[in-house]
């Protein structure tokens, strides 16, 4: 198997395809051979599972992904690779790749297709300007059992982010709706091939399967959540009569008042479950209830 975190062996190889790193798609390549070991191991692979990996770049968390799961199925959009990729995942059976956009494919019927019988997860090195659509198309899809990402560390402290923090926000909810969130570890800088000017982080996503609140309408939840955190530091009144102008200052305070709280509330002080009440009183006034 190609140590594809040899800079000595990978360097070589690149240039001998004419390679170059391209920061419009923001690669950054694992050159610490202890990363994608340990995402594979913490993301609870095994030889039941069914693995998507969104951007194997040159090879490495693919690697670890097949030595351990029943079938990996990696999608990259950048076709330069292909090359490359043929000579660093090439023995593994157990490997499809897909060269392709993930954000253009329907991630349930891929799962459906490539997937049968075993469990499905996702696993990403995330390039930092596409982190947010791609993981908020991951939880969407409402397909996969966990979802195991790299992402920028700011960005790992905002998805497990507690309400009333610094860090905590509508992404914040939007992630703890539909998984529970936990950063495993972090990952310094000089681990990546150039090296990104953050530290980055890996999270685990254990996708819900229930839900524990009652949300009669979850389009409208989060509208609310949205409302909530366009004006931070400011009265929740204020957010949800912006948001919702059919409420206007006055059924924006009542909403509050009559879904439990104090009417000087702030929205960034609120779990789902409280904003889950909000959604649902707006839904009943709206209902004439």
């Amino acid at each position: 198997m190609v140590n594809v975190c040899d800079v000595q062996i990978m360097k070589p190889l690149l240039q001998e395809h004419g390679f170059h790193f391209s920061k419009a798609k923001g690669q950054n390549f694992l050159i610490a051979p202890w990363v994608p070991r340990s995402i594979a191991e913490q993301s609870g692979v095994d030889g039941q599972t069914g693995v998507l990996e969104i951007g194997p770049g040159i090879g490495p968390l693919t690697q670890q992904l097949c030595l351990r799961a029943g079938k990996v199925c990696a999608v990259e959009v950048d076709r330069r690779l292909e090359p490359i990729l043929k000579i660093t995942t090439g023995e593994f059976s157990n490997l499809e790749i897909l060269w392709d956009d993930v954000l253009k494919l329907d991630l349930a019927r891929l799962v459906r297709e490539k997937f049968q019988g075993l469990r499905p997860v996702a696993c990403a090195n995330l390039p930092y300007y596409i982190t947010t659509p791609i993981l908020t198309a991951l939880l969407e899809a409402e397909c996969f059992d966990c979802v195991t990402v790299m992402v920028q560390k700011e960005v790992a402290q905002r998805i497990g982010a507690a309400p009333g923090s610094g860090d905590y926000g509508a992404f914040s909810v939007f992630c703890q709706y539909y998984a529970q969130p936990e950063i495993l570890f972090d990952v310094p800088a000089h681990c990546f091939m150039p090296q990104p000017k953050v530290t980055s982080a890996v999270a685990a996503l254990r996708v819900r399967r229930e839900r524990p609140w009652k949300i009669d309408e979850p389009e409208l939840f989060f509208r609310v959540v949205r409302a909530s955190f366009a004006m931070r530091r400011k009265k929740l009144s204020n957010g949800l009569a912006a948001g919702f102008p059919d409420l206007g200052k006055t059924g924006a305070e009542e909403v509050i008042v009559r879904a439990g709280f104090d009417p000087n509330v702030r929205g960034e002080t609120l779990g789902i479950g409280e904003f889950a009440r909000l959604a649902n009183e707006i839904a009943r006034r709206g209902r004439g209830g």
